[in-house]
């Protein structure tokens, strides 16, 4: 790609990201979007089919860079935490852009590829791990971890990354590996 045609679609992502912070994603037009970043229409539809594909070509590069993360094999420790961290420090490097895919109307397709992508770098991993476990059993703990992660950082980001991204990992680890039962009321004996 070259240089005037990565500023370009460079200058229609921010411009479309800056109209989403303002308004719902339903009431924005090709045409409002090519008036502000001062592009003719047909500059856009060069590079995109229309809004929804310039949202979804948006969210599949987010995706891609996750993907394209180091594999949880390459991390040393092996651990939640170093996986979740590294998720996270993407996360917090595209702080913008997450608020926003976060909080549109297709914030549920969005968490769900996230998800995807956690859930297939780890379950393989955790089955070579654990063989002895039955695969029906590690992926109902794969599924129930990460969507208890994921709670976990929809949260922090409906909170402004009011905490660092390893504050937020530390969080996930110790409820992965300790459950949630210091914050329960203690049962009382029968």
């Amino acid at each position: 790609m070259d240089r005037r045609t990565k500023y370009t679609k460079q200058l229609i992502k921010e411009t479309f990201l800056n109209l989403l912070e303002k308004k719902d994603m339903n009431a924005i037009t090709v045409k409002e979007l090519c008036e502000i970043a001062d592009l003719n229409r047909g500059t856009f539809y060069r590079y995109y089919l229309d809004i929804y594909d310039l949202l979804k070509q948006i969210e599949q590069e987010f995706i891609d860079e996750i993907k394209n993360s180091p594999p949880i094999e390459r991390i040393e420790e092996h651990s939640i935490y170093s996986f979740t961290k590294g998720i996270l420090s993407i996360f917090e490097n595209n702080k913008k852009l997450v608020k926003i895919l976060f909080n549109t109307d297709r914030n549920i397709y969005f968490l769900n590829e996230v998800l995807e992508v956690a859930y297939d770098k780890c379950m393989n991993r955790w089955e070579n791990l654990n063989p002895d476990i039955a695969g029906e059993e590690v992926e109902n703990a794969v599924v129930f971890i990460f969507n208890g992660a994921l709670g976990v950082i929809n949260n922090w980001v409906k909170n402004d990354f009011s905490s660092s991204s390893e504050d937020i990992a530390i969080y996930i680890e110790k409820y992965c590996q300790k459950g949630a039962r210091r914050y329960l009321p203690k049962e009382k004996q029968i």
